[in-house]
């Protein structure tokens, strides 16, 4: 019911449409119940000639007594009765249908819109969460609950509940029909539903556990597919088609059993509603042979019962197999409201401040940093260091020392575990992301690029940027030459992950990248590794230019890199351990000379081979 009632709220805006829905499915259900009501004057009167042209009675209303005739909702020049019948079926379909088709295309709109909205908060939740969320969820299962999940929410939000109200409405109204016609018999008609009803809330009970399952199967899927996709040449290269095939099929199994574990349970409601309604059926006939006997009850009225329970059994039938539906789709909802209820680590504080310019200085103030639910020792641990504006800062030491970790903390994709990150002597805690964010440039080892165009890549988060500003941007980060020799310029799409460029192209769209967005603090994080010699001099005088004048965080592994920085910062186990530049260190015994001798002797393996 909590599930209901949150789906429920995302319905709210559209109550109004709602609403037009809900009554024109009742006038549905009403048209159900006026054509079981025809059928008694069909063999009464119609079919019988020696039946007199008296008034036909169609339904009387116990509590008020009131009869409703048919002849009083005819127009006045219709006196024959057949013509009566007749023209009420017409107008019975006619308003059905009108009603019917109205009242499905408003339902739909409710529950399309509704579920629209859910998945635009659920992708926007995600969005907004922290690098550790990212590390803890696969895209593949995000996807598939973004997606799949909320598509099964939405077939039982949309025509699923059109189906719903249409049922509901039709099987009310056949009520008040058979128990209008004899309520006794009605009754005893009727104790055979509690036989049919607790099965089906236990087999719903059973089938959302079995839809959890299988959305969780599916997620496991979609998480194989992309890995296998996204790695593509890995799995080339490797020759792991049959293994992962073979993962794929093996997951594929797992869904499959799941979804004929649902379907055998879905089916099990039919069967247990038919077999009752024909034991009731044959006690029904039993009962009429004597009463019509007695003379205490007509052939039409027996059979427009029968008729209007039949059409009820029907729609109740139809209302089990609703009721599994949304067990199901209460199930896919689950992963969906828990990413919705998942905290945001990183979040601004009420009343933060916006970061107006930077322009004196970046200190890290007894900074600590462990991720969450490791117990070991700390990434980063007690880090002092103050970087001034215009300084270029270079961070170097041994592989996961907390290099990238440390400048991580400035723009807030971590937060520090104790101490403080500060700007111009604010914590970056108090400050509102989006001001702060919008002061950092960064140029990363791994370089992302859309599948768009290469101006779109370009001018990404700044969409009035215009054509000229991207061409000098472009020229600043010497791609501008290779960028108008493609054939469609900088309208060329460049694939998914730019994979249609090399390397050191993708890494001076970067740079051009940085250029646009002209934030005053950049982060270049092994921005020249995996590079050839020539990409990695030309993507060197790009970032000189990308640099000049901004302060920077350089990680780099490679010397040439890095010693021209104003400061050279050596990070070891998470702990800083020198400080300095490359004259002061690489004569001093640390880490830094260390370093510097290992990358030299291996230059020298290279060049002797």
């Amino acid at each position: 019911m909590t599930a209901w009632l949150r789906l429920l709220g995302y319905a709210r805006r559209y109550w109004l449409l709602l609403t037009g829905s809900v009554l024109l499915m009742a006038c549905v259900g009403a048209a159900h119940a006026s054509i079981a009501l025809l059928i008694g004057p069909i063999f009464d009167r119609v079919l019988n000639p020696s039946s007199v042209d008296a008034p036909v009675l169609l339904i009387r209303i116990p509590v008020l007594d009131f009869p409703i005739y048919l002849d009083n909702l005819t127009p006045a020049f219709i006196h024959n009765v057949w013509t009566m019948v007749a023209a009420a079926i017409l107008v019975v379909f006619a308003v059905k249908g009108v009603c019917d088709y109205l009242a499905n295309y408003l339902v739909n709109y409710v529950g399309f819109s509704a579920v629209t909205d859910l998945r635009n908060d659920v992708f926007a939740k995600v969005l907004r969460q922290s690098a550790q969320f990212f590390e803890a969820h696969s895209t593949g299962r995000l996807m598939s609950s973004i997606m799949n999940d909320i598509d099964k929410i939405q077939v039982a939000t949309s025509h699923i509940l059109a189906d719903l109200l249409r049922q509901t409405f039709v099987v009310l109204a056949l009520l008040v029909v058979v128990m209008n016609k004899d309520w006794k018999l009605a009754l005893a008609s009727l104790t055979v539903l509690p036989f049919v009803l607790v099965p089906t809330v236990r087999i719903g009970r059973r089938i959302r556990g079995i839809s959890r399952r299988a959305q969780d199967q599916a997620a496991e899927v979609n998480h194989i597919l992309q890995e296998a996709l996204s790695g593509h040449q890995v799995v080339k290269a490797f020759g792991t088609e049959p293994y992962e095939a073979g993962r794929f099929q093996q997951a594929a199994h797992k869904l499959l059993r799941s979804n004929l574990r649902y379907v055998l349970q879905q089916a099990l409601a039919s069967p247990l509603i038919e077999m009752f309604g024909a034991i009731t059926i044959v006690i029904l006939l039993i009962y009429a042979r004597t009463q019509i006997k007695a003379g205490t009850l007509t052939a039409g009225d027996f059979t427009s019962f029968v008729i209007a329970l039949l059409m009820m059994y029907e729609p109740v039938k139809r209302l089990t197999g609703i009721h599994n539906i949304f067990q199901q789709a209460i199930g896919a909802s689950q992963k969906v409201f828990e990413y919705l209820d998942h905290a945001e680590e990183l979040r601004d504080k009420p009343g933060a401040a916006k970061l107006a310019r930077f322009e004196n200085s970046i200190q890290f103030d007894d900074a600590s940093f462990r991720y969450p639910g490791v117990a070991a020792e700390f990434q980063l641990d007690n880090i002092n260091l103050e970087v001034k504006a215009g300084e270029v800062v270079a961070l170097v030491g041994p592989s996961g020392g907390g290099k990238t970790t440390l400048v991580n903390l400035v723009p807030r994709f971590y937060d520090v575990t104790s101490g403080a990150v500060r700007i111009d002597g604010h914590d970056v805690r108090d400050l509102t992301m989006a001001s702060l964010r919008e002061k950092i440039g960064l140029v990363a080892q791994d370089t992302f690029l859309f599948d768009d165009t290469i101006a779109n890549n370009l001018c990404y988060g700044r969409p009035d940027v215009d054509r000229e500003a991207i061409r000098r941007a472009a020229q600043a980060a010497l791609a501008a030459e290779f960028i108008e020799r493609l054939p469609l310029g900088y309208d060329t799409r460049v694939g998914e992950r730019g994979v249609k460029l090399s390397g050191g192209q993708r890494q001076r769209l970067a740079i051009a990248r940085a250029l646009l967005k002209n934030a005053p603090i950049l982060v270049l994080d092994e921005a020249t590794s995996h590079l050839d010699t020539e990409s990695e001099l030309l993507v060197q005088r790009a970032l000189a230019n990308l640099m000049a004048g901004r302060t920077v965080f350089v990680i780099a592994h490679r010397i040439s890199t890095i010693r021209r920085a104003n400061k050279i910062v050596v990070i070891d186990r998470g702990r800083i351990v020198e400080i300095g530049t490359h004259d002061d260190l690489v004569g001093g015994g640390g880490v830094y000379q260390r370093l510097h001798e290992l990358q030299f002797m291996e230059a020298g393996a290279a060049v002797d081979l």
